[in-house]
């Protein structure tokens, strides 16, 4: 099993200098050999392997004009080859976007492979440093000197803090004792989740909470003349603001999808569309604060380390408007209506506890068809019990 162990980083000035040289490089051949790509395709429409980017890079190194290219390692721009051939295969396999050009003012990294890094009794050295790099290690019960780490990155953030990530094989965890409970989980905006039992996760809002703050460092950043010393204070404030709230989103995702997995042996999800929802521009900004599509990414490598399950059924199910009692299925349901009665059984439901208790009912129909219960691969699934597609009628829910 592959992991990461992730440390913030302390480099010295002289350190920093050799990384900051070394991200602007990086930078310089992923731009240079992507646009390089990009005319080779649409003039000669022929494909680019790695052996013919790092011919180009040859070249590139070559030529007067970056010729300072040569004063870095070679490690971290090869590795930049072999990461853009893989953005590329993703890119044509439907499960990224085309790669882009890469900005100085986001996060900067460099990848080092083990010809590029020594590893010896937990102190890292870096290619083109003399002294090692200090990093602080927040494991205790794993000891530094026993990893023997197959790559380093070594990146900056936009706010100015540095961290170093150890890529190791390490053995498969332990399973979790089973359990045997099972749950549906709906997610929504007012709440960030509703269970098939019943229970209510409440949406921390974390951007909400902190966007007065972040508006007001905006505002300042926009008064400073641009390429001065202020106005650069003023981004590493707004860098700074926008981290916070991306570390206590994370935070809440964690320990929410770590207590689903820990107590459950089955979780159920659906298939959301996030990037046509978040189009809507009255929710956008409220689905996309929710991080649905991190917590489903981090559900999905949690159950398999741990040996859970996780169901994702079709995104066409009717979940919020078939009755979980009786299975009577309504013309129509309004967002507005949090709460109906079912015309067939008269149960009063509440929107968001139906949907989890039908989308509990789904997956586990999924799973007794024998389809494949995880799909990280792709965001477009069917179930296996809808091979074709079938006619929605009122009153006979879609199972």
């Amino acid at each position: 099993m592959r992991t990461a162990y992730k440390c913030r980083a302390y480099p010295s000035p002289e350190q920093a200098a050799v990384l900051n040289r070394t991200f602007g490089c990086v930078r310089v051949v992923w731009n240079q050999t992507l646009a390089w790509r990009h005319q080779r395709w649409h003039q000669e429409r022929v494909s680019t392997n790695v052996p013919q980017a790092n011919a180009f890079l040859t070249q590139l190194k070559r030529s007067e004009e970056f010729a300072w290219l040569n004063e870095v390692s070679s490690v971290p721009l090869q590795q930049v080859l072999r990461t853009q051939q893989r953005a590329y295969a993703n890119f044509f396999a439907g499960r990224a976007r085309y790669p882009r050009f890469k900005s100085r003012n986001g996060r900067q990294s460099a990848e080092y492979t083990r010809s590029g890094f020594r590893w010896r009794d937990g102190r890292l050295f870096l290619a083109k440093t003399d002294a090692p790099l200090e990093f602080v290690w927040s494991w205790p019960e794993v000891d530094p000197a026993s990893i023997d780490p197959s790559t380093v990155t070594v990146s900056r953030d936009p706010c100015g803090r540095w961290h170093v990530s150890f890529a190791v094989e390490v053995g498969d965890p332990d399973q979790a004792p089973a359990t045997g409970a099972v749950v549906g989980v709906d997610l929504g905006v007012k709440d960030f989740a509703v269970t098939s039992g019943g229970d209510k996760i409440a949406n921390p809002r974390k951007l909400a909470k902190r966007e007065c703050n972040l508006a007001r460092y905006q505002r300042r950043m926009a008064r400073k003349q641009r390429g001065s010393n202020n106005r650069k204070k003023a981004k590493a404030k707004v860098a700074r603001a926008h981290r916070k709230v991306r570390a206590s989103r994370a935070d809440f995702l964690h320990k929410t999808s770590t207590r689903l997995v820990r107590d459950h042996d089955v979780i159920v999800i659906e298939d959301l569309n996030i990037n046509g929802m978040v189009r809507n521009r009255s929710l956008a900004k409220a689905i996309s604060d929710s991080g649905w599509g991190a917590f489903r990414r981090m559900l999905e490598y949690k159950t398999a380390k741990y040996g859970r399950h996780l169901i994702v059924i079709d995104r066409w199910y009717p979940s919020s408007k078939t009755c979980s009692a009786c299975g009577h299925l309504l013309a129509e349901l309004s967002l507005s209506t949090r709460h109906w009665t079912c015309p067939g059984c008269g149960t009063r439901h509440d929107r968001d506890v139906n949907a989890a208790k039908n989308i509990l009912a789904a997956g586990l129909a999924v799973s007794a068809c024998g389809g494949d219960v995880r799909h990280s691969e792709s965001s477009r699934v069917q179930s296996p019990v809808k091979q074709e597609p079938q006619p929605v009628k009122v009153g006979i829910p879609r199972l």
